[in-house]
């Protein structure tokens, strides 16, 4: 992922940190010679996890300011394989999308199937209609990154 951003001129928008695949990719992006600009919360930094290697690093107060940032400095959003954060953050900007709080678009990268147990469950809440099917939709979903990348400008949700 992070090569083909660097490739495709696309920066990266993400948490600040530099450990875990965060870390990972936005090392990938600086190694293509690729932008990267990170927002990690003041109190992450004090734990000694902000990628510091940043030209671009804006500490904020919260999580709350954090995500707020990185979605008004974002032109789209793709989810990794992760944990409860990830599950968290991708969730809380597809809530935002059907709010219309921003139009951009939103996609999994599925890689070895990881998102399969919670597309699946999504499904299910369309079919018993907690969700509506054409936001289902609008979520892009792709194991191959280069495929990603060339859906998720068509993807305005």
């Amino acid at each position: 992922m992070g090569a083909a951003l660097a490739r495709r001129g696309i920066g990266l928008v993400f948490g600040g940190g530099r450990i875990g695949l965060m870390g990972v990719l936005a090392d990938a992006v600086l190694a293509g010679g690729g932008s990267v600009t990170g927002v990690i919360p003041r109190a992450l930094v004090s734990r000694e996890i902000a990628h510091l290697d940043l030209k671009d690093l804006r500490i904020v107060n919260s999580m709350h300011e954090r995500k707020a940032l990185m979605v008004e400095l974002a032109d789209a959003f793709i989810a990794l394989p992760g944990g409860f954060g990830t599950f968290e953050e991708i969730l809380e900007i597809l809530t935002w999308s059907q709010l219309r709080l921003h139009v951009k678009p939103c996609g999994l990268l599925n890689v070895e199937n990881f998102y399969d147990p919670l597309l699946k469950f999504l499904d299910h809440a369309v079919a018993e209609e907690f969700i509506p099917a054409g936001q289902r939709e609008s979520i892009v979903v792709e194991s191959d990154v280069e495929k990603l990348l060339d859906l998720l400008p068509a993807a305005r949700s």
